[in-house]
């Protein structure tokens, strides 16, 4: 089975990217303190120097950018998809054809 993913809020985030930066502790002295891994208070000191406090906060399950989600796709008119259907049945005459 998998590891579950544990989820720091933003308080603790900020804690342990005050302790590196304002008490002077490496990753790895921050990392022991707090209980955890090294490479997550330096992607966190990271995050902070990109994004402030907002590079703290959990990004996980949400979409990015202008096109957020899955596409939307509108309904083809009636129409529209019979005169598209029509020219695939052509095209698929011509090839049993040959």
């Amino acid at each position: 089975m998998g590891k579950i993913r544990k989820t720091y809020d933003v308080k603790f985030k900020k804690k342990a990217v005050d302790l590196y930066k304002k008490a002077g502790m490496g990753y790895k002295s921050v990392a022991k303190e707090l209980g955890i891994d090294h490479s997550m208070v330096r992607r966190w000191v990271e995050h902070y120097d990109k994004e402030g406090m907002k590079g703290l906060e959990e990004k996980r399950g949400k979409a990015k950018g202008p096109g957020k989600g899955r596409p939307r796709t509108r309904p083809e008119d009636p129409e529209t998809k019979i005169k598209r259907l029509e020219a695939e049945v052509e095209m698929l005459k011509k090839l049993l054809i040959m």
